[in-house]
């Protein structure tokens, strides 16, 4: 973001501070408290998290001592400690939109209900919201953005995660009027289907993190859940179910990712895909033009003879980034990454196992389950459960290994606000 440094240092002169809130402190909400606390021009005052050390942890780590570290669930009792130049620790997420000097939250639990719930609050308070809990984001967030829009406040899925910087190309190559052939991620773990937190818990442990977020990865559900948000926010869609994954490398992905009749694999131009192989950590969108003027300078840059070519960003960094899309809400009041009007894709969901009538599905990440994206309009036809909504519900009938659960197979909780949320999605913003 340019001139962004100048910008926080004049607000930091002006004791002008932008009053961040965390909510979820486990490896991505806890890199993100970190980085705030050493940057100019805003500062996190407020954690929630249901391990309560933790966080006192995470404020400890940032350079505040014990005493300076209010305890409590009451926002009133909150927003006094702040005044006092207390830093607050929670572990009621509800608590934080209300606390008053707040100025914006940054959700990172990962969990569909919990994102849904803190988000539907810090809009219903007044304030806004990023979102690095892309899973709440694609099941709910167009209803969320069309609430935070009437109420004023920005709701956003943040920079750094793979969503945001493929976003960040796509408004490049879209502002110089360059067609879109596809945009996409690399896979930068192994994928298996069958993948349970039994299975990854020994490599989870190697590599510090928690067997299901890993999960969620290896079995894909995440590739899945994030080319959905970037669907929704720019209205490409998938070219087949659960899109084509070829495996290959970065010299091959403009002509792989070309139409059949081309060489390619595509059915359509304007897709959201991945591709398997060292393209990762990297996203890429695939453009074109008829302009023979663009066309020479884009071989004179050594971006290929085409018809394609390759815009490629080598990196994301998750947490790093997210800092951009909080001065971004509230500095200029615009979101870095949100499903513009109706979704135009879903995240599905696929039986990990054989399971049983009466079976109560345990989530995303987990034995159960795992996600596969389809455009939103089939969804609805097919009456197909969406991966968000996964987590609690009650089986009605047997489901078989590799079939696609249905809406009308389950019983859901009628008393999650996630489910109410949809509900109402479902009803004024139809898939288009």
């Amino acid at each position: 973001m340019l001139n962004l440094p100048d910008k926080l240092s004049e607000m930091e002169k002006k004791e002008e501070i932008i009053k961040v809130a965390v909510v979820g402190v486990g490896q991505m909400g806890a890199g993100v408290a970190t980085l705030i606390s050493r940057m100019k021009g805003m500062d996190v005052l407020a954690i929630a998290d249901i391990d309560r050390e933790k966080a006192i942890g995470i404020f400890e780590e940032m350079g505040v001592s014990k005493d300076k570290i209010f305890l409590s669930d009451d926002p009133d009792e909150c927003s006094r400690a702040l005044s006092r130049g207390m830093r607050v620790v929670t572990m009621d997420a509800r608590a934080i939109p209300y606390i008053d000097s707040i100025d914006i939250l940054v959700e990172a639990t990962g969990i569909p209900s919990v994102g849904a719930e803190v988000a539907f609050e810090a809009i219903m308070a007044k304030k806004h919201i990023v979102m690095m809990n892309v899973e709440t984001d694609v099941t709910v967030g167009p209803i969320l953005a069309e609430l935070a829009k009437n109420s004023g406040v920005i709701y956003t899925v943040g920079a750094g995660d793979e969503p945001g910087a493929i976003k960040e190309l796509y408004d490049f190559a879209r502002s110089v009027e360059f067609k879109i052939i596809a945009a996409g991620k690399g896979k930068n773990n192994p994928l298996n289907r069958e993948a349970t937190p039994d299975t990854l818990r020994e490599t989870a442990l190697k590599k510090g993190v928690n067997p299901r977020m890993l999960t969620e990865f290896v079995d894909l559900s995440k590739t899945m859940i994030e080319m959905a948000a970037v669907a929704n926010a720019t209205g490409l869609m998938p070219d087949i179910r659960g899109m084509h994954g070829p495996r290959c490398e970065l010299s091959e992905l403009s002509s792989i990712f070309s139409l059949k009749e081309n060489g390619g694999i595509l059915n359509q131009e304007g897709v959201v895909d991945y591709a398997l192989g060292r393209i990762a950590p990297g996203v890429f969108v695939i453009v074109t033009t008829d302009n023979k003027r663009l066309k020479k300078d884009l071989e004179y840059m050594s971006m290929g003879k085409g018809p394609n070519y390759l815009l490629y960003r080598p990196y994301h960094l998750t947490s790093v980034e997210i800092p951009f899309s909080v001065a971004r809400a509230v500095i200029y009041k615009e979101p870095t990454l949100v499903c513009k009007g109706r979704p135009v894709a879903e995240v599905i969901t696929v039986a990990k196992r054989d399971l049983s009538s009466g079976k109560k599905i345990d989530g995303i990440g987990m034995f159960d389950v795992y996600g596969s994206i389809e455009r939103a309009s089939v969804a609805r036809e097919e009456n197909l459960l969406p991966l968000g909504l996964a987590e609690g519900a009650v089986l009605k009938e047997d489901v078989k290994k590799g079939e696609y659960i249905r809406l009308d197979q389950v019983e859901l909780d009628e008393k999650s606000i996630l489910v109410s949320l949809r509900k109402l999605q479902d009803k004024i913003l139809p898939p288009e």
